[in-house]
């Protein structure tokens, strides 16, 4: 595969510094030689409509000038369910002619094409079998201007607050969400930051957005908050400092879960959270089992007993409070049941801070030694988190253009997926569909093939997508059924009647351990009778 110079730089080893693509011919009058412009084709591949200079990429990256043919230069990506079996590429084994299966092999949409300028069918339409059942699978990219990032980051420290500005380079890309049970959510993208800001916010926005989608580390700072280091399935880092698990639960599920493993061996306990710090002698945990009042007294906001809020602010300290010593939380204790002597144990919801106090003759704790009795149950709290990990779901909506590609009349696509007739994938990696109006699907970046994303400078990011459903709802719904082509031609590297572009090549990825098969027997679209 010859390397290609993206069309806004000059290739180095040009003959005409100021002209790339410049060939030479000979001037009559002086019969010295002389550069000429050669002829640039013309990509319509997406709204930039680049010209390309023979030896260039467009402005994407994604195609070029081949000789003065257009050529895809992300080679189509084939998906083989080996299962836990070696993987013996297809495309590295002779075809021996027979049938190719579609339980076997599932051609992507990565590095497919798009139906760009929109009125052009799917680059493949492949007909295939599953369980003896004739499958048709609609392979294309999306343009997708209507696309975000949802970032979920398993942590208990703040992050920020709810609204705050997320930036990358500077330049606002989303914000923070609602945190869930354990972790704290990122919105990120959407078509407001990529079109509605200034250009270098639209640049910066797809950039992230198209680092995170393809596995990169990408650096964000909160407004008021942390700064990240995210990664797609990796632990993250939270102001340099790299995650190890998320809690076990919030204060009063911890008191809940733990409290028999505690009764006989302390006389109080406090879990520190952020949201819903647990007491132990005053929660019904506790009191079920016959917990003794301690006569502790907590400042905060009493919800019912044992479960208070708002004990501190949020920070990056014990439980995800700004607290450093969790005592500041404790209000005067109660002579009438406090006693010296009397022993407390305070935790945090992932075990990562905990201290051990007993009162003195003035009912003050004093820190002392973590007794060992106590330790078999902070490190059980331990290993109660699960790992800490950043989780990155691409969101886009399938827009009428797109689902032009599939039929010639798009609303029949969005009823058909609506009804489960139609599977869709991205990638080959199963997505959730949301209720509702159009085709909004959300997809795990993690389970989809490497490097499946690209961009184009409008800006917007290029992501793939198929439609999967028994051959006769295709032609129900009123599909492109002169472009279908059969799954062993679309190996053997033929391109479909409606490419105008040539591909660069194929490779193969084994399917994701664990993820469902694109066409198979038990989760194959119902067949309308």
């Amino acid at each position: 595969m010859r390397s290609y110079t993206n069309e806004l730089h000059i290739r180095s080893d040009s003959p005409a510094s100021q002209d790339p693509g410049a060939r030479t011919v000979t001037d009559t009058s002086t019969k010295r030689p002389q550069a000429a412009k050669p002829e640039k084709i013309r990509c319509d591949a997406c709204p930039v409509m680049c010209y390309i200079a023979d030896g260039r990429s467009g402005a994407c990256d994604r195609y070029a000038n081949e000789g003065g043919e257009l050529v895809r230069l992300d080679p189509l990506t084939i998906l083989e369910n080996r299962g836990d079996t070696p993987l013996v590429p297809f495309l590295d084994r002779e075809w021996d002619g027979d049938l190719v299966s579609g339980d076997d092999t599932f051609i992507t949409a990565v590095g497919s094409g798009t139906t760009y300028p929109d009125y052009k069918p799917a680059p493949f339409i492949v007909a295939s079998k599953s369980a003896g059942v004739d499958m048709i699978t609609v392979v294309t990219e999306g343009i997708f201007s209507y696309c975000g990032a949802k970032v979920k980051i398993d942590t208990d420290r703040h992050l920020g607050s709810e609204c705050a500005a997320v930036r990358a380079d500077g330049e606002v890309i989303g914000h923070v969400s609602t945190s869930e049970y354990g972790s704290q959510m990122l919105s990120l993208g959407g078509v407001n930051h990529l079109t509605g800001g200034s250009k270098k916010e639209g640049r910066t926005t797809c950039a992230s957005l198209l680092a995170l989608c393809n596995g990169e580390t990408v650096v964000l700072a909160i407004d008021n908050g942390a700064e990240l280091e995210i990664t797609a399935g990796q632990a993250p880092v939270v102001n340099g400092q790299r995650e190890e698990r998320m809690r076990v639960g919030c204060g009063s599920a911890t008191v809940g879960m733990f409290a028999a493993q505690w009764q006989g061996l302390v006389d109080e306990v406090v879990v520190v959270d952020d949201h819903i710090t647990g007491v132990m002698s005053e929660h019904q945990a506790g009191k079920v089992i016959g917990w003794e009042p301690s006569g502790i007294k907590i400042k905060g906001r009493r919800s019912t007993p044992g479960r208070y809020f708002q004990v501190a602010e949020p920070g990056t300290g014990w439980g995800g409070t700004d607290l450093t010593d969790p005592l500041t939380i404790l209000d005067t204790w109660k002579p009438d049941q406090a006693r010296p002597g009397l022993s407390l144990l305070m935790v945090s919801t992932t075990g990562e801070n905990a201290a051990y106090y007993e009162l003195n003759e003035d009912l003050v704790p004093v820190q002392q030694d973590m007794p060992a009795r106590l330790l078999p149950s902070v490190r059980r709290i331990e290993e109660n988190c699960e790992p800490s990990m950043a989780s990155v779901l691409f969101m886009a909506g399938a827009g009428g253009s797109l689902r032009s590609g599939v039929t010639e009349n798009p609303v029949s696509l969005t009823r058909s997926v609506q009804s489960r007739l139609t599977r869709v994938t991205s990638g080959g990696a199963p997505v959730f569909i949301w209720p509702g109006g159009g085709i909004t699907f959300m997809a795990d970046v993690t389970q989809m093939p490497k490097n499946a994303f690209g961009y184009v400078p409008t800006p917007a990011l290029v992501a793939p997508i198929e439609f999967t459903m028994a051959a006769a709802d295709y032609a129900a719904l009123g599909g492109h059924m002169d472009y279908v082509m059969p799954l062993e031609d679309a190996l053997r590297g033929q391109k479909g009647r409606q490419n105008d572009h040539r591909l660069s090549g194929q490779r193969s990825e084994a399917r994701k351990s664990g993820a469902p098969w694109p066409v198979s027997s038990d989760t194959k679209p119902q067949v309308t009778k």
